[in-house]
């Protein structure tokens, strides 16, 4: 019975799936349908309500579920990070620069001298 269940669970999935993506095509078309005589302000309420709609039908499958089960949990998560203070963030910033700044001259140095190098063997001066 458990096989009947899950297959039922996910006809009904994909019907509520086919029903989310119906829903986001007819506020796109509409909005391009009724874009020279309606309002853009009911345009885009109506468009707000159609994703809100069919996010609705998409949170009810098992894939909405299990997302929306994630994103609590990532939310949760992402309360106990220890942030860096504004001190830490601009002194690792400033030696993120620096570091940059000095690979940058040591490249720029070694395609000086491979320029040199390359224009003494092949006679070409550059």
């Amino acid at each position: 019975m458990s096989a009947q269940t899950e297959t039922q669970g996910s006809s009904f999935d994909s019907i509520k799936w086919l029903v989310a993506i119906a829903l986001l095509a007819a506020a796109v078309v509409g909005n391009y349908y009724y874009g020279d005589t309606v309002s853009v302000l009911y345009r885009a309420l109506a468009v707000v309500a159609m994703v809100i709609v069919a996010g609705f039908a998409a949170a009810t499958t098992d894939k909405g579920r299990r997302f929306l089960g994630f994103a609590k949990e990532s939310r949760t998560e992402v309360r106990r990070v220890v942030w860096p203070t504004r001190q830490e963030a601009t002194q690792t910033t400033m030696i993120v620069v620096v570091a940059t700044a000095i690979v940058a001259l040591i490249l720029w140095g070694m395609d000086a001298i491979l320029v040199r190098i390359v224009g003494f063997f092949t006679g070409l001066e550059f």
